[in-house]
This record gives structure tokens, C-alpha cells and sequence, in this order.
């Protein structure tokens, strides 16, 4: 092989390289960003769900405790 021809398989070598890793840099940095919106989709999601069920249990020992207290009133 000639100068050049070893030289141009050199360059697409190092061209080839370079597109793997930055094509790998650019996957990482999808999967982080698409992960970090999963998270917070997921942590909005279980904060609701818990605020939900602690307001409905709160309002159930509302009502118990409303009722008892109409219950011993009346008697």
C-alpha cells in the first residue's frame, strides 16, 4: 500500500471512530434526559395518587368522628 492509500484507511478508521462515539455520547445523553422525565412523570404521579388517598382517609376519620359525635347528641 502506498502513503496515501494508508492514510485515507487511517482516516476512515479515525472517522468511523468518532461517529461510534459520538453516537454513543449522544444515546447516554437521550437515555439520561428521556429517564430523568420518566422520573419526575412518575414521582407527579405518586405524589398525587398519595395525596388522594391521604385526603380520602382523612375525610373517612372526619366523617367517623362526626358521626360519634351526632350519634352521642342525640342519645
Amino acid at each position: 500500500m502506498t502513503d496515501r492509500q494508508t492514510d485515507r484507511q487511517t482516516d476512515r478508521q479515525t472517522d468511523r471512530q468518532t461517529d461510534r462515539q459520538t453516537d454513543r455520547q449522544t444515546d447516554r445523553q437521550t437515555d439520561r434526559q428521556t429517564d430523568r422525565q420518566t422520573d419526575r412523570q412518575t414521582d407527579r404521579q405518586t405524589d398525587r395518587q398519595t395525596d388522594r388517598q391521604t385526603d380520602r382517609q382523612t375525610d373517612r376519620q372526619t366523617d367517623r368522628q362526626t358521626d360519634r359525635q351526632t350519634d352521642r347528641q342525640t342519645d
